[in-house]
């Protein structure tokens, strides 16, 4: 008799770590919800900032679940969410003033460190995307549904 779990691909610890990672940026940005939201440039608030919240929490747990069941179509999402979010990043520290943020939030903002902070998490949301395109063969459900 063989075990069917012999030939079973064991899931890594740093897949682990990512769904684990990607439930954390769901519940962040569910807790993001009634704040304004930065997009592409402009500062949204009210029903446009409640409706791109929710369907950014929407895509978060979509990819929370998909890492979970190693799907590959998730795969791909990753790597568009991870340059997505990106490139929205960088579109919003060129485009979003730190006096339009003062404004919102009543109070002053340092511009060095809003610059820094922002490069960083680019940096680290590049590296993240780097360590999921090359753990492409660990996404082996090749499934178009969830569920």
């Amino acid at each position: 008799m063989i075990d069917v779990e012999e030939n079973e691909v064991k899931r890594p610890f740093g897949l682990t770590l990512l769904t684990g990672l990607y439930l954390f940026f769901f519940l962040l940005s569910l807790s993001t919800y009634g704040n304004p939201f930065p997009f592409m440039g402009k500062i949204y608030q009210d029903s446009p900032a409640k409706i791109l919240v929710f369907f950014d929490s929407l895509f978060c747990v979509y990819l929370f679940i998909g890492i979970c069941k190693r799907q590959l179509l998730t795969w791909y999402l990753l790597l568009f969410y991870n340059l997505f979010e990106i490139i929205n990043t960088i579109i919003n520290l060129f485009l979003i003033t730190p006096q339009d943020i003062e404004k919102i939030i009543g109070h002053q903002v340092d511009n060095q460190g809003l610059i820094i902070n922002n490069i960083a998490a680019s940096l680290a949301i590049l590296l993240l995307t780097q360590f999921i395109y090359r753990n492409r063969r660990y996404f082996s459900n090749r499934s178009l549904f969830l569920f």
